[in-house]
């Protein structure tokens, strides 16, 4: 008996506030059945991802996976490298990066064309790898410069509600407080 293969999509965005418009709109104009879309809207520092978990799950062999740009699967160089091989080789379900076509496992399966994309797989690994550490090392100098200015973070230590209204219950909120 043939299998019949599925073909799947995931979508990540970093956080809550970002949207994944750009993303949806390239992979549902594909043909990708809604309820064959992932979708996390997490950190990409590792791939402990609720969306991400289902997916590998349900991937069986012969099934396709396709993402916008390798950075949207991962940016840790390690772990981006491991789930590719668990994906191609143990799984054995192809992989398609849509903004990268020699990432395309299934137009690929010559010695070559694997080889090939092995090698750019494991740049542009590096290169989200990278791009993550530049992130926190422009937000760790955000941070510092807004230190520097007088900035201050978090809520003002020893206050509590019971210490700014005199006894508690007292105080009632507007809208903008709570």
């Amino acid at each position: 008996m043939i299998a019949i293969s599925n073909t799947y999509a995931y979508i990540r965005v970093s956080t809550r506030d970002q949207n994944e418009d750009r993303q949806l709109a390239a992979l549902t104009s594909l043909g990708i059945s809604e309820v064959n879309l992932f979708l996390d809207k997490q950190s990409g520092k590792d791939f402990n991802r609720p969306a991400y978990r289902k997916l590998i799950k349900k991937l069986k062999p012969g099934d396709l996976l396709i993402i916008k740009s390798i950075d949207r699967l991962g940016r840790n160089y390690e772990e981006i490298l491991e789930q590719w091989r668990h994906i191609t080789k143990e799984i054995q379900a192809d992989i398609r990066v849509l903004d990268m076509p020699l990432l395309d496992t299934s137009n690929h399966r010559a010695l070559t064309g694997t080889l090939i994309a092995d090698i750019v797989l494991q740049l542009l690994s590096y290169v989200a790898q990278s791009e993550r550490e530049n992130i926190r090392q422009r937000q760790a100098e955000g941070i510092a410069a807004a230190k520097a200015r007088g900035v201050k973070f978090g809520a003002e230590r020893g206050l509590s509600f019971r210490s700014t209204t005199g006894k508690k219950g007292s105080h009632s909120y507007r809208k903008t407080e709570a």
